[in-house]
């Protein structure tokens, strides 16, 4: 038996205020803008270490 009269949590209140149709759109470009703004930041950050190249053993075969 579950009880019905308590109200839904905040997570699905949230979820279906955001899913009906004006607010819908205005998610999904807050989320599309969200998406390109953090790979845009992680594209332009620069690692802390290069890594290190591995040379050829001296005695590698020329061909």
């Amino acid at each position: 038996m579950t009880d019905k009269s308590n109200p839904p949590g905040a997570l699905k209140r949230f979820a279906s205020w955001a899913t009906t149709p004006p607010q819908a759109y205005g998610v999904y470009l807050v989320a599309v803008a969200l998406v390109f703004l953090l790979s845009l930041y992680a594209g332009t950050m620069k690692p802390k270490k290069t890594p290190e190249s591995v040379s050829p053993p001296v005695a590698a075969p020329r061909s």
